[in-house]
């Protein structure tokens, strides 16, 4: 049986992402994906909020990403566009690029790193006792490993194999996807008028992609050109002359998250933990963020640095977020509902958004850079992202997030505090640096902060103590995340 120190089940963007975390902390990590290359039929997702490239800026793989797709500064809310060019991030923009371009820098960059990705197996099944994982696989060969993490999509295996609910709410609407060739030019944009339709076409790719609802009757077959034919001609008196599709998928807005993220030893991330309607292109993101928010604390675990409790904060911080996705899509799927009634109430949440304090709430939400987690009270930086400020140090110029490049704990001092503190015993995880900066901090939503004397950041990029004069507290804050 071969043996790593954690397995991944899936090659998604939020699998790949875990294993490249993984494998920055220093841990044996392998990937496996049931598809039998990297070829990823349809076009699927289709972009990347802000906070998405900023985490991926921590690593310094965002340019790889920002050189496949193209910038825009409107994000939308139920197909409400908004401007995002006035939030605080150095990536006000969002980035539309196709999934499986993600996957392929992705795939790139865990391949430099050395890690195996298995194609053609699936997860079937697996044992797990106090030391391990024994996962069954597909073609009857098996894997252990310290962990499991399931980001094995919706229909999760590992989720089902373990026994975690999966509770929610069943599906009241449907629509067909599809990437296709037509004869004819479509209204380009989002549409409501006669149901709810869309047409956008991608650059570099010679498909049209066209999503349109259709009357929900449960359990259906796999959908045909001849159902999506059917759906335009119904909403919009015409198919514009499809000709051919090269993918066709059919999805819901039936709405679920895991109970726990965790059971043991196996967890679970991205679309396993949580699915909801695609509006707003937030699951590909929150699942690259869960796989951030978790692979410094596996990896931690694993190695021996820090104890099991660690893996609690994962479902503590992101089972909150994600439950907030969920929700917002729901209240987005009913914005999109057919009648004069939801008319005007469409109407009225467009007012709403033309208001620069709603505007930049609901921005900073979808773009997910008001994520707060709950580290306590204090100064407003704790449990907030740090800004990528622009600093100076001892050697020159530099951004902050180039700190965060390997993964690792960063404590920044930015002078005015005498210091005695000694962080020996913390130096093989965290690292820390004088540095320098005139500017004003300012937090998407929140506004500007005080600016402090210290702060030590999680490799994810989260604010885990703030000096407030001394250097109180700081012990407790590297025991807490680094011990």
């Amino acid at each position: 049986m071969a043996e790593h120190q954690v397995v991944v089940a899936g090659a998604g963007p939020t699998g790949l992402t875990l294993a490249g975390e993984l494998a920055l902390g220093g841990v044996d990590v392998a990937v496996i994906e049931r598809r039998t290359d990297r070829d990823l039929v349809g076009s699927r997702a289709g972009g990347m909020t802000p906070r998405t490239i900023e985490v991926l800026d921590q690593r310094g793989i965002a340019d790889r990403f920002l050189a496949e797709g193209i910038l825009g500064q409107n994000g939308h809310y139920a197909g409400l566009f908004f401007d995002v060019s006035d939030l605080a991030t150095r990536h006000n923009y969002g980035l539309a690029l196709l999934q499986y371009r993600v996957e392929t820098v992705l795939a790139d960059w865990i391949t430099e790193l050395g890690v195996p990705i298995h194609y053609g197996r699936e997860v079937t099944g697996f044992t797990q006792d106090e030391a391990g994982v024994d996962a069954a696989m597909s073609d009857g060969s098996a894997l252990r490993g310290d962990y499991l993490v399931g980001c094995d999509g919706g229909r999760s295996v590992v989720r089902k194999q373990a026994g975690i609910d999966f509770p929610g709410w069943e599906p009241s609407i449907s629509c067909l996807v599809a990437d296709v060739h037509m004869t004819r030019e479509p209204p380009w944009g989002l549409h409501r008028r006669g149901g709810f339709h869309s047409f956008f076409a991608f650059d570099g790719e010679d498909t049209v992609r066209v999503m349109v609802a259709e009357p929900y009757v449960g359990i259906a077959a796999e959908p045909t050109l001849a159902d999506l034919r059917a759906a335009l001609v119904a909403v919009c008196g015409t198919d514009y002359g499809i000709r051919s599709a090269t993918w066709i998928s059919r999805f819901t807005d039936a709405t679920r998250q895991a109970a726990t993220y965790r059971t043991g030893r196996v967890l679970l991330a991205g679309d396993a933990a949580h699915i909801h309607f695609p509006i707003g292109g937030q699951g590909l993101n929150t699942g690259i963020q869960d796989a951030v928010n978790l692979g410094w604390k596996l990896a931690q675990v694993v190695r021996g640095l820090s104890g099991e409790e660690l893996l609690d904060s994962y479902h503590a911080e992101r089972h909150p977020v994600g439950a907030r996705v969920l929700h917002n899509t729901m209240a987005q799927t009913a914005l999109n509902g057919p009648g004069e009634r939801t008319d005007a109430l469409r109407d009225t949440v467009a007012e709403l958004l033309a208001l620069h304090e709603t505007r930049t709430r609901i921005a900073a939400m979808m773009c997910g850079l008001d994520i707060h987690y709950n580290l306590g009270d204090g100064h407003p930086l704790l449990g907030r992202r740090i800004p990528d400020l622009d600093l100076q140090t001892p050697s020159g110029p530099t951004r902050l997030f180039t700190f965060l490049h390997q993964a690792r704990g960063v404590l920044l001092k930015f002078g005015g505090l005498p210091w005695d503190f000694d962080i020996t015993p913390w130096s093989d995880r965290v690292s820390m640096f004088d540095v320098y900066y005139n500017g004003t901090w300012q937090l998407p939503v929140f506004g500007n902060v005080a600016a402090p004397t210290a702060v030590l950041v999680r490799p994810d990029g989260y604010v885990a103590w703030v000096a407030e004069g001394s250097t109180a507290g700081l012990s407790n804050a590297l025991d807490t995340w680094f011990t």
